[in-house]
């Protein structure tokens, strides 16, 4: 059955009332401030999440995984079982979030479920007193993204997006130096992802498999038959569920070039691309070149779903380009060169990461969760909070708007809002299903 909004609230006010009368000793003692632990949530249990029980872990002298949540029974069993292994002790499994957001002893919750839920989760979470940290991108059109940073500032609580290369030491040492002028005035930056993914075919309308709860999984998005080639990673490019290769892994290197740059939303969007590799139930572009114009800058990223071929011998990266000089970075290090290509200095990590690898694991990740446990129990600021982790999301977003309407977009540079195009604009927001639109 639908749930309506105030169905849902009430439901929380009456699940908090009754932990609080019912708790147990054990459960008061996992309350912040009695162990001195975070409980944290995990939401939307595969691929990413495995990360998110990695960093967890890394951190566990601060936080503990007090509940798992996924609409999947086999991957939430599995998840669960995982965590109880890695972590020394076993976590609460629910198929629902919402009986989550009515307990009081959690603290965090994090979100690594389809983009649809990403924003209707995030903000659920924040009107039930939870911090967020919800993978990138923050939301699945600009709209949302416009509602979620309202709603962390209405409510208080943190909000850290999953860009996790805002945490890396050796990065945050390289933008000091490119802002301190070691390539001079950088004006024009360059970001990349290749990959080989294979042809997702045509699906089949299917009978729902008996582990998923496909209403619950479907939640904000407008009802549809299931299909077997949907569920659990395809959903991605299917435009009511997912927003394609550009927020799927563009995020990470576009927000590393705005911040490099040292800009915000720009004048100007173009984007041209198609889907050239296969002819299969794919909607968005495998191919895609997107431009970013500001008044003396200039951001592009090109992404190859298909097609492997690397640009400087890296399957993704960002190259920052100057007046004297480039800064090549990656997950992996960083490298230098003089105005004319020359290598001049380098600093590399000692491993090696590939697009292909979809749960990503690394020390940057644990370091973004160090950061997001200590801004929420010392205050320390975010590296990505969600008000400038937005921002890129917006403009890849405006990407995919611009490849839909084959035109480039004019902006408003204050808050990326389209100007003069009322079609265009119509594509800022999106349809949810009666009683699951996300409210601030």
């Amino acid at each position: 059955m639908t749930v309506t909004r105030r169905e849902f609230l009430d439901s929380l006010a009456l699940g908090a009332a009754g932990l609080a009368v019912g708790s147990t000793a054990k459960s008061y003692s996992q309350i912040l401030g009695s162990n001195d632990r975070l409980n944290f949530a995990v939401i939307g249990l595969n691929g990413r999440a495995y990360a998110h029980l990695g960093s967890l872990k890394a951190n566990k002298n601060a936080a503990r995984i007090s509940h798992v949540c996924d609409v999947d029974s086999n991957i939430l069993k599995k998840f669960a079982d995982s965590t109880q292994h890695e972590m020394g002790e076993a976590p609460a499994a629910e198929k629902d979030f919402r009986n989550i957001l009515a307990r009081k002893n959690v603290d965090a919750i994090t979100i690594a479920t389809p983009d649809h839920w990403h924003t209707p989760m995030a903000i659920a979470g924040l009107q039930a007193g939870k911090h967020v940290y919800v993978e990138k991108p923050c939301s699945h059109n600009p709209a949302e993204g416009e509602m979620l940073v309202q709603a962390q500032q209405k409510y208080g609580k943190l909000v850290q997006m999953g860009t996790q290369q805002r945490s890396s030491q050796y990065t945050i040492e390289i933008i000091e130096k490119i802002h301190a002028g070691v390539i001079g005035r950088a004006y024009y930056a360059k970001a990349w992802y290749s990959n080989v993914r294979k042809s997702i075919g045509i699906g089949k309308e299917i009978p729902v498999p008996p582990q998923l709860d496909w209403d619950l999984w479907q939640g904000p998005a407008p009802r549809r038959p299931y299909k077997d080639n949907l569920h659990p990673y395809n959903w991605h490019w299917f435009r009511i569920y997912g927003t394609g290769e550009t927020l799927n892994n563009g995020t990470h290197e576009v927000d590393v070039c705005r911040w490099a740059l040292g800009v915000d939303y720009p004048k100007l969007v173009t984007a041209s691309g198609g889907r050239y590799q296969f002819k299969d139930d794919w909607q968005f572009y495998d191919t895609l070149i997107t431009n970013f114009e500001y008044e003396d800058k200039m951001l592009s990223w090109e992404g190859k779903s298909c097609q492997g071929m690397k640009f400087y011998n890296r399957d993704r990266g960002s190259a920052i380009m100057g007046t004297t000089g480039t800064v090549v970075i990656d997950r992996d290090g960083y490298e230098i060169y003089d105005l004319k290509g020359s290598k001049t200095s380098e600093f590399k990590t000692g491993k090696t990461t590939a697009s292909s690898d979809l749960t990503g694991r690394d020390s940057m990740t644990d370091a973004h969760f160090a950061n997001f446990i200590a801004g929420i129990r010392k205050g320390e600021k975010l590296n990505a909070p969600v008000s400038i982790g937005n921002v890129a999301v917006t403009m890849l977003q405006l990407s995919n708007i611009a490849w839909e309407v084959s035109r480039e977009l004019h902006l408003d540079t204050k808050d990326g809002r389209i100007q003069n195009d009322a079609e265009a604009m119509k594509m800022w927001g999106r349809d949810y299903e009666k009683g699951w639109a996300p409210h601030v």
